[in-house]
């Protein structure tokens, strides 16, 4: 029993927005007043948060035309479980990323490794000297001269835009 309530209080705290606050949003949404939330009205809330459907594509997700609050929050939580296994996608392909640089398997990304690896792609001019220690140390927070992998994600995250 208390494995299956941890679960599901796990599974609620990691939920970015506590039911307060989508039956806040849903209520906003519903400009009539009839306990139901439009198509329409859907999927004006998620292209302010950057999600691109059409009304067909929603209707599909959805079943429906329209959205009581109980299935507003199932929504919500399928698109939140989506975006949660897209980035558990995104960190396993960053994982597999380090590992690549990781020439030694420690854990951690050298200056030389880093050098190694972009000379083996093709990437790396040799007449470039401190290159590799300096792009290591706009992202070494540590300041320890090598990259861990909190370190390295964070570099490809904000080199990716």
């Amino acid at each position: 029993m208390s494995s299956s309530s941890s679960s599901s209080s796990s599974s609620s705290s990691s939920s970015s927005l506590s039911s307060n606050d989508l039956h806040r949003i849903f209520q906003k949404l519903d400009r009539n007043g009839d306990g139901r939330v439009s198509l329409g009205e859907l999927n004006w809330l998620l292209e302010r948060v950057g999600m691109q459907y059409s009304l067909d594509e929603l209707e599909n997700l959805v079943g429906s035309s329209t959205l009581d609050f109980n299935e507003f929050l199932v929504f919500y939580d399928s698109i939140s479980s989506r975006q949660k296994n897209e980035e558990v996608e995104e960190e396993d392909d960053l994982v597999k990323a380090f590992r690549v640089f990781d020439l030694n398997g420690d854990g951690f990304i050298t200056s030389d490794e880093l050098q190694s690896v972009l000379s083996r792609l093709g990437m790396w001019e040799e007449n470039g000297g401190g290159d590799c220690r300096s792009m290591i140390n706009v992202y070494d927070t540590n300041s320890d001269g090598v990259l861990d992998f909190d370190e390295f994600k964070n570099m490809m995250l904000l080199t990716s835009i």
